[in-house]
């Protein structure tokens, strides 16, 4: 049987109109030797691929990915992976109980998990058959990003940071002093006496530096506008019992292995955290959002670093009324930023 080029034609297009190429994937995928979680999703995989390199370490995206990202995926296919020793990488690689004999075996180092990032981001332009990936990224996943993206700029577009992290022990000496002149403005007797008891960085542990984080957050939070209810809302499959232990235990291991412990003779990864190491010509476009109240990766620290890197398409944008980390504000200004310069 013949048919007619108009006939052919028809058919090609009914056809295509009618095929799906939407991805929705959650898995496990192997990098660096264990499987690590990652989730892919988007109305249509041949849309730029963006990866979100999270923060903590220890606090993956993934759990919150749809209520967050719900409106990129329509134009953007958006990656969230949790990182080694996170969330449900944590969960399918760790042991039933914790002890220092593993800690100490098995604490994370940075070098690692930048080339875990770099495997899964050649993954992605393979399995979505593009050349490079958006890098996104916030606080501590901007250590991460930025190495990734100095080591392997063939790899990504741009990179668009939120709450970058420079030098990690200036941050922390930098967030004493900052939360001690607030506690003495506001003579707030209790915070007081807690950084009385901390003491100045450098810490000999995770346990005590997370004591600064919690004294850091509380003058954050009063001083920035607060976030909505549901911007950070668990998604119903991870809201089990499981995988609220996976997080809980992930951060405090990941957090472990950034600070270190004197004690077991662990050296955390924050004495590695120098970006002007990497030097300063970074050979992709780098956008930088930065919380004015961000205390913990201030832009006393963050804004003299982006001013010394050699790169002509850049930008740096302070975001008023904001502390550490995304915002719905931020999201809706690097949204814009992607849709206007770079979804091709």
């Amino acid at each position: 049987m013949k048919f007619s080029y108009i006939t052919v034609l028809l058919i090609f297009l009914f056809t295509n109109c009618n095929q799906d190429y939407s991805i929705n994937e959650e898995k496990y995928h192997r990098i660096g030797g264990i499987e690590q979680w990652i989730t892919i999703k988007g109305l249509d995989r041949g849309n730029p691929i963006v990866l979100f390199i999270h923060g903590g370490p220890g606090s993956p995206m993934s759990p919150y990915s749809d209520n967050i990202f719900e409106k990129w995926f329509d134009n953007f296919t958006v990656v969230n992976w949790d990182q080694r020793g996170s969330g449900r990488t944590y969960k399918k690689n760790a042991p039933e109980q914790l002890t220092k004999d593993f800690l100490i075996a098995n604490h994370l180092t940075l070098d690692q998990m930048v080339e875990d990032g770099i495997e899964l981001t050649e993954f992605l332009t393979q399995y979505l058959n593009q050349k490079n990936v958006i890098l996104m990224a916030e606080s501590w996943g901007t250590v991460l990003a930025t190495k990734m993206a100095a080591n392997r700029p063939d790899l990504f577009h741009c990179y668009i940071g939120t709450s970058q992290i420079v030098n990690l022990q200036q941050s922390l000496s930098f967030g004493f002093d900052r939360t001690q002149q607030l506690a003495e403005q506001q003579q707030d007797s209790v915070a007081i006496k807690k950084l009385k008891i901390l003491g100045k960085p450098p810490y000999p542990n995770g346990r005590t530096a997370g004591n600064l984080f919690r004294v850091i957050k509380k003058y954050e939070k009063e001083l920035s506008k607060p976030l909505p209810e549901n911007f950070y809302q668990i998604g119903t499959e991870y809201g089990n019992g499981n995988d609220r232990k996976a997080r809980a235990e992930g951060d405090d291991y990941s957090f472990f292995s950034l600070i270190g412990d004197q004690e077991l003779g662990v050296k955390g990864m924050n004495e590695n955290i120098d970006l002007y190491h990497l030097g300063k010509d970074l050979k992709i476009p780098i956008h930088i959002y930065q919380g004015e109240n961000d205390i913990l990766c201030p832009k006393e620290i963050n804004k003299p670093y982006f001013d010394a890197i050699k790169q002509e398409t850049k930008s740096f944008d302070l975001i008023e009324n904001t502390g550490h980390g995304i915002t719905p504000e931020i999201l809706k200004k690097q949204y814009r930023l992607l849709m206007e310069k770079y979804r091709q």
